[in-house]
């Protein structure tokens, strides 16, 4: 039986469109009136974690805070990511608002449930201009200890490869580009890492070498591959992830938006893997360009007492 996944997501109190993140993100547009766009957002985000937690998976919510302003806190899997080893690791992150998003008080309340062993920040990189936005910026195969990474304004290969010091990971480094020629702001958006399979979108990876240095990583783990189109990815097809219910079954969890957008096929392969979980979030998806996987960050801390 494969360890219950712990989530946590953040509540938001003033979710909207972040000019400071739009350009570098080409999946933001904005709606006319933002203060409907946070209402419109808390609603999705509440349904959101009724699903989940309906389906048996642990989600800890933690509210935001209206001050300081941070419209795009909805995303914690940017600012820190939590590891087995009793690691919390904080990031760079690009835009100065985003910054304010890091939160000393949602360390300190993990600490009083989990084991922690050290705290890893990454953030004096900002100082350099160097960014490298968590499980964004980076789709973490944990079992394996690989890190995939495409480079982009957000992602740098040297915080990268202190991320890799630090934690025992391996790099895989790509370049991708949306059907557009733009730089894909952030890895998780084209890719999903599951235990036995992976989601990605191939023609992003524009270098054939690139391509084939990421599909031969995969065959070496013995990941099964579902390749997805531009068209796909651009439903958020590629933020998807894979967690566990308190009852060890796989889940796959995605949008609405990025269930639609699979084919009948996909969808009865998918599931010979992972029962499909999604849920509808609209309004988050279009100001804020993220999807369902960059709601949730993976708490995979061990629990005191256990």
């Amino acid at each position: 039986m494969n360890y219950p996944t712990t989530l946590l997501m953040i509540r938001p109190v003033s979710f909207g469109f972040n000019p400071q993140t739009a350009g570098s993100n080409a999946f933001q547009k904005a709606d006319a009136e933002q203060q409907q766009v946070q209402d419109k957002a808390l609603q999705e985000f509440d349904n959101f974690v009724s699903i989940l937690r309906a389906n048996g998976v642990n989600v800890i919510v933690i509210d935001d805070t209206a001050e300081p302003h941070t419209p795009d806190s909805i995303f914690p899997n940017n600012w820190v990511s939590f590891h087995s080893t009793g690691d919390i690791l904080l990031y760079p992150m690009q835009a100065e608002n985003r910054r304010l998003e890091r939160r000393e008080d949602i360390i300190t309340q993990l600490e009083d449930q989990f084991a922690v062993r050290h705290v890893i920040d990454l953030s004096r990189y900002e100082q350099q201009h160097k960014f490298l936005e968590g499980t964004g910026s980076m789709v973490l195969d944990r079992e394996n200890q690989l890190a995939y990474a495409c480079l982009s304004p957000r992602t740098d290969k040297d915080v990268l490869d202190d991320f890799c010091r630090q934690t025992g990971y391996s790099p895989v480094l790509f370049h991708a580009f949306d059907q557009h020629g733009q730089a894909i702001y952030h890895t998780n958006v084209l890719m999903c890492m599951a235990e036995r399979f992976v989601v990605i979108c191939l023609d992003s990876i524009t270098d054939p070498k690139e391509r084939e240095t990421v599909v031969a990583s995969f065959y070496s783990t013995q990941k099964n591959i579902f390749d997805i189109s531009f068209e796909q990815m651009n439903q958020f097809a590629g933020n998807m992830l894979e967690v566990f219910n308190a009852e060890g079954e796989s889940l796959l969890v995605m949008s609405g938006s990025a269930y639609r957008s699979l084919s009948p096929q996909q969808v009865h392969t998918l599931q010979q893997f992972s029962r499909l979980v999604y849920a509808d979030i609209p309004t988050i998806e279009r100001n804020g360009g993220g999807s369902a996987r960059c709601m949730m960050a993976e708490v995979r801390l061990v629990p005191l007492g256990q």
